[in-house]
Protein backbone atom coordinates (compact mmCIF):
# COMPACT_ATOMS: atom_id res chain seq x y z
CA UNK A 1 0.00 0.00 0.00
CA UNK A 2 0.77 3.61 -1.02
CA UNK A 3 1.36 5.27 1.95
CA UNK A 4 0.47 9.74 2.79
CA UNK A 5 -2.65 9.72 1.08
CA UNK A 6 -5.16 12.87 1.77
CA UNK A 7 -8.95 13.45 1.60
CA UNK A 8 -11.84 12.91 3.64
CA UNK A 9 -11.34 9.21 3.57
CA UNK A 10 -7.75 9.29 4.47
CA UNK A 11 -6.17 6.25 6.02
CA UNK A 12 -9.89 4.32 5.47
CA UNK A 13 -10.33 0.75 4.99
CA UNK A 14 -13.63 0.47 2.88
CA UNK A 15 -15.31 -2.52 1.19
CA UNK A 16 -17.16 -1.50 -1.83
CA UNK A 17 -19.75 -4.35 -3.51
CA UNK A 18 -20.90 -4.10 -6.85
CA UNK A 19 -17.15 -2.36 -8.41
CA UNK A 20 -16.74 -3.85 -11.87
CA UNK A 21 -18.91 -2.55 -13.98
CA UNK A 22 -17.11 0.18 -15.27
CA UNK A 23 -20.13 2.45 -16.04
CA UNK A 24 -21.74 1.78 -13.23
CA UNK A 25 -22.61 3.34 -9.74
CA UNK A 26 -19.72 0.84 -7.70
CA UNK A 27 -17.09 2.08 -10.00
CA UNK A 28 -18.00 5.39 -9.33
CA UNK A 29 -18.15 4.76 -6.02
CA UNK A 30 -14.38 3.37 -6.06
CA UNK A 31 -12.60 6.05 -7.86
CA UNK A 32 -14.04 8.19 -5.47
CA UNK A 33 -12.96 6.78 -2.52
CA UNK A 34 -9.44 6.48 -3.54
CA UNK A 35 -9.34 10.10 -4.33
CA UNK A 36 -10.37 10.93 -1.80
CA UNK A 37 -7.41 8.48 0.37
CA UNK A 38 -9.13 5.36 1.40
CA UNK A 39 -7.72 1.66 0.45
CA UNK A 40 -10.23 0.02 -1.71
CA UNK A 41 -11.37 -3.54 -1.48
CA UNK A 42 -13.91 -3.76 -4.72
CA UNK A 43 -16.23 -7.15 -4.62
CA UNK A 44 -17.84 -8.30 -7.98
CA UNK A 45 -18.98 -11.84 -9.15
CA UNK A 46 -17.42 -10.60 -12.42
CA UNK A 47 -13.92 -11.01 -10.41
CA UNK A 48 -12.13 -13.75 -11.06
CA UNK A 49 -11.77 -16.27 -7.97
CA UNK A 50 -8.09 -15.66 -7.72
CA UNK A 51 -7.37 -12.86 -5.48
CA UNK A 52 -5.68 -10.18 -7.53
CA UNK A 53 -2.45 -8.76 -6.49
CA UNK A 54 -3.03 -5.04 -4.28
CA UNK A 55 -1.83 -2.23 -6.41
CA UNK A 56 0.01 0.94 -5.83
CA UNK A 57 -3.28 3.01 -5.95
CA UNK A 58 -4.34 1.36 -2.90
CA UNK A 59 -7.26 -0.89 -4.75
CA UNK A 60 -7.68 -4.94 -4.41
CA UNK A 61 -10.56 -6.92 -6.35
CA UNK A 62 -12.03 -9.33 -4.99
CA UNK A 63 -14.72 -12.01 -5.97
CA UNK A 64 -18.05 -12.47 -4.45
CA UNK A 65 -21.08 -13.46 -4.89
CA UNK A 66 -22.98 -11.75 -2.26
CA UNK A 67 -26.10 -14.05 -2.50
CA UNK A 68 -23.18 -17.07 -0.92
CA UNK A 69 -22.26 -16.56 2.59
CA UNK A 70 -19.14 -18.40 1.82
CA UNK A 71 -17.92 -16.24 -0.93
CA UNK A 72 -19.01 -12.89 1.68
CA UNK A 73 -16.74 -14.68 4.33
CA UNK A 74 -14.02 -15.31 1.69
CA UNK A 75 -13.95 -11.94 0.35
CA UNK A 76 -13.77 -10.47 4.20
CA UNK A 77 -10.80 -12.20 5.22
CA UNK A 78 -8.97 -11.28 1.71
CA UNK A 79 -10.07 -8.08 2.68
CA UNK A 80 -8.66 -8.07 6.21
CA UNK A 81 -5.56 -9.93 4.93
CA UNK A 82 -4.85 -6.98 1.83
CA UNK A 83 -5.60 -4.12 4.12
CA UNK A 84 -5.89 -4.67 7.90
CA UNK A 85 -9.07 -4.53 8.53
CA UNK A 86 -12.64 -2.30 7.55
CA UNK A 87 -13.79 1.13 8.05
CA UNK A 88 -16.44 1.80 5.65
CA UNK A 89 -18.83 -0.73 4.01
CA UNK A 90 -20.50 0.31 1.03
CA UNK A 91 -23.53 -2.11 -0.27
CA UNK A 92 -23.76 -1.77 -3.67
CA UNK A 93 -24.22 -4.75 -5.29
CA UNK A 94 -27.57 -5.41 -6.83
CA UNK A 95 -29.98 -6.37 -9.75
CA UNK A 96 -32.94 -4.78 -11.29
CA UNK A 97 -35.93 -6.48 -13.52
CA UNK A 98 -39.67 -5.07 -14.51
CA UNK A 99 -41.19 -8.28 -14.24
CA UNK A 100 -44.61 -7.64 -13.02
CA UNK A 101 -46.65 -9.28 -10.58
CA UNK A 102 -48.90 -11.64 -12.81
CA UNK A 103 -45.84 -12.28 -14.98
CA UNK A 104 -43.49 -13.48 -12.59
CA UNK A 105 -41.87 -16.36 -11.32
CA UNK A 106 -41.16 -17.71 -7.93
CA UNK A 107 -37.65 -18.33 -8.41
CA UNK A 108 -37.36 -14.36 -9.74
CA UNK A 109 -38.39 -13.18 -6.78
CA UNK A 110 -36.25 -15.16 -4.70
CA UNK A 111 -33.25 -14.20 -6.57
CA UNK A 112 -34.29 -10.21 -6.39
CA UNK A 113 -34.75 -10.81 -2.81
CA UNK A 114 -31.39 -13.47 -2.47
CA UNK A 115 -29.21 -10.53 -4.04
CA UNK A 116 -30.12 -7.53 -3.48
CA UNK A 117 -32.23 -7.64 0.68
CA UNK A 118 -29.75 -11.13 1.54
CA UNK A 119 -26.68 -10.19 -0.29
CA UNK A 120 -26.81 -6.84 1.68
CA UNK A 121 -26.77 -8.89 4.88
CA UNK A 122 -24.60 -11.30 4.37
CA UNK A 123 -22.05 -9.11 3.62
CA UNK A 124 -22.74 -6.85 6.56
CA UNK A 125 -22.84 -10.13 8.84
CA UNK A 126 -19.12 -10.99 7.74
CA UNK A 127 -17.89 -7.76 7.87
CA UNK A 128 -19.30 -6.80 11.45
CA UNK A 129 -16.27 -7.97 13.71
CA UNK A 130 -13.57 -6.25 11.76
CA UNK A 131 -16.32 -3.10 11.61
CA UNK A 132 -16.83 -3.06 15.46
CA UNK A 133 -12.79 -3.59 15.49
CA UNK A 134 -12.46 -0.95 13.76
CA UNK A 135 -11.09 2.81 15.82
CA UNK A 136 -11.70 4.81 12.80
CA UNK A 137 -15.31 6.11 13.38
CA UNK A 138 -16.87 2.98 10.86
CA UNK A 139 -20.15 3.75 8.53
CA UNK A 140 -22.23 1.42 6.81
CA UNK A 141 -23.86 2.83 3.65
CA UNK A 142 -26.52 0.98 1.68
CA UNK A 143 -28.03 1.77 -1.62
CA UNK A 144 -31.70 1.30 -2.02
CA UNK A 145 -34.07 3.24 -4.68
CA UNK A 146 -36.90 5.95 -5.05
CA UNK A 147 -38.38 2.28 -6.21
CA UNK A 148 -38.94 1.38 -2.80
CA UNK A 149 -39.98 4.64 -1.74
CA UNK A 150 -42.43 5.25 -4.72
CA UNK A 151 -43.69 1.44 -5.36
CA UNK A 152 -41.30 0.80 -8.55
CA UNK A 153 -43.22 1.23 -11.41
CA UNK A 154 -40.43 2.33 -14.04
CA UNK A 155 -37.64 -0.72 -14.66
CA UNK A 156 -37.96 -2.12 -11.37
CA UNK A 157 -41.39 -4.40 -10.89
CA UNK A 158 -43.10 -5.28 -7.36
CA UNK A 159 -40.29 -7.72 -6.24
CA UNK A 160 -37.14 -5.51 -6.73
CA UNK A 161 -39.61 -2.79 -4.76
CA UNK A 162 -39.33 -4.89 -1.85
CA UNK A 163 -35.96 -5.91 -1.77
CA UNK A 164 -35.12 -2.04 -1.76
CA UNK A 165 -37.49 -1.39 0.92
CA UNK A 166 -35.97 -4.08 3.07
CA UNK A 167 -32.48 -2.48 2.40
CA UNK A 168 -34.20 0.75 4.08
CA UNK A 169 -35.62 -1.01 7.02
CA UNK A 170 -32.58 -2.73 7.16
CA UNK A 171 -30.78 0.06 7.29
CA UNK A 172 -32.61 1.63 9.89
CA UNK A 173 -32.70 -1.03 12.07
CA UNK A 174 -28.67 -1.62 11.60
CA UNK A 175 -28.61 2.49 13.00
CA UNK A 176 -30.44 1.62 16.30
CA UNK A 177 -28.46 -1.65 17.26
CA UNK A 178 -25.20 -0.78 16.03
CA UNK A 179 -24.97 2.80 17.44
CA UNK A 180 -24.61 2.29 20.96
CA UNK A 181 -20.75 0.25 19.23
CA UNK A 182 -20.04 3.56 17.54
CA UNK A 183 -20.88 2.39 14.01
CA UNK A 184 -23.18 4.47 11.78
CA UNK A 185 -25.47 3.32 9.49
CA UNK A 186 -27.07 5.39 6.84
CA UNK A 187 -28.63 4.81 3.26
CA UNK A 188 -28.87 6.16 -0.50
CA UNK A 189 -31.86 6.02 -2.54
CA UNK A 190 -30.90 7.26 -6.27
CA UNK A 191 -33.74 7.68 -9.08
CA UNK A 192 -32.76 7.09 -12.40
CA UNK A 193 -28.99 7.08 -13.02
CA UNK A 194 -27.06 6.37 -16.05
CA UNK A 195 -25.73 3.48 -15.92
CA UNK A 196 -26.09 0.02 -17.78
CA UNK A 197 -29.27 -0.50 -16.03
CA UNK A 198 -31.26 2.56 -17.46
CA UNK A 199 -29.19 3.78 -20.77
CA UNK A 200 -31.36 3.18 -23.82
CA UNK A 201 -34.27 1.19 -21.62
CA UNK A 202 -36.87 3.71 -22.07
CA UNK A 203 -37.48 4.84 -25.90
CA UNK A 204 -37.11 8.70 -26.97
CA UNK A 205 -40.46 9.54 -25.95
CA UNK A 206 -40.34 7.86 -22.62
CA UNK A 207 -37.26 9.00 -21.79
CA UNK A 208 -37.87 12.84 -23.12
CA UNK A 209 -41.35 12.83 -20.70
CA UNK A 210 -39.56 11.27 -18.20
CA UNK A 211 -36.84 14.15 -17.95
CA UNK A 212 -39.61 16.98 -17.82
CA UNK A 213 -41.16 14.93 -14.89
CA UNK A 214 -37.84 15.79 -12.72
CA UNK A 215 -37.74 19.26 -11.27
CA UNK A 216 -33.51 19.09 -12.34
CA UNK A 217 -34.81 17.90 -15.59
CA UNK A 218 -32.19 15.45 -16.43
CA UNK A 219 -31.11 12.04 -15.18
CA UNK A 220 -28.12 11.56 -12.55
CA UNK A 221 -24.57 10.29 -13.30
CA UNK A 222 -22.96 7.48 -11.16
CA UNK A 223 -20.25 9.97 -9.34
CA UNK A 224 -23.63 12.22 -8.26
CA UNK A 225 -24.47 8.91 -6.40
CA UNK A 226 -21.24 8.62 -5.40
CA UNK A 227 -20.84 11.89 -3.72
CA UNK A 228 -23.69 11.54 -1.87
CA UNK A 229 -22.66 8.16 -0.57
CA UNK A 230 -18.99 9.69 0.09
CA UNK A 231 -20.49 12.59 2.43
CA UNK A 232 -22.09 9.22 4.83
CA UNK A 233 -18.89 7.67 4.55
CA UNK A 234 -16.88 10.60 5.69
CA UNK A 235 -16.65 11.86 9.27
CA UNK A 236 -18.57 15.04 7.43
CA UNK A 237 -21.57 13.11 8.60
CA UNK A 238 -20.38 11.94 11.69
CA UNK A 239 -24.30 12.52 13.64
CA UNK A 240 -25.85 11.35 10.88
CA UNK A 241 -26.92 7.81 11.23
CA UNK A 242 -30.60 5.54 10.14
CA UNK A 243 -31.37 8.01 7.52
CA UNK A 244 -32.03 7.89 3.47
CA UNK A 245 -30.51 10.29 1.12
CA UNK A 246 -32.36 10.89 -2.06
CA UNK A 247 -30.42 11.68 -4.97
CA UNK A 248 -33.18 11.91 -7.60
CA UNK A 249 -33.22 15.37 -8.90
CA UNK A 250 -36.53 15.29 -7.40
CA UNK A 251 -37.96 12.80 -9.04
CA UNK A 252 -39.78 12.20 -6.02
CA UNK A 253 -40.02 14.10 -3.52
CA UNK A 254 -41.87 13.38 -0.03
Amino acid sequence: MSGGATGLLAGKRAVVTGGANPRGIGAAIVELFLAQGASVAAFDSAYPAAPQPVALDRRVNLHCDVASIASCDQAVEATISALGGIDILVNNAGIVAATRIWDMRDDEFRRMIEVNLTGTYNITQAALPTLMQSERRPAIVNLGSTAALRGGGLLGGSHYAASKGGVISFTKALARELGPRGIRANCVAPGIIETDMTLGKFGEDWERDLKQGIPLQRFGSPTEVAQAILFLASDLSSYSTGIVVDVNGGFHIH
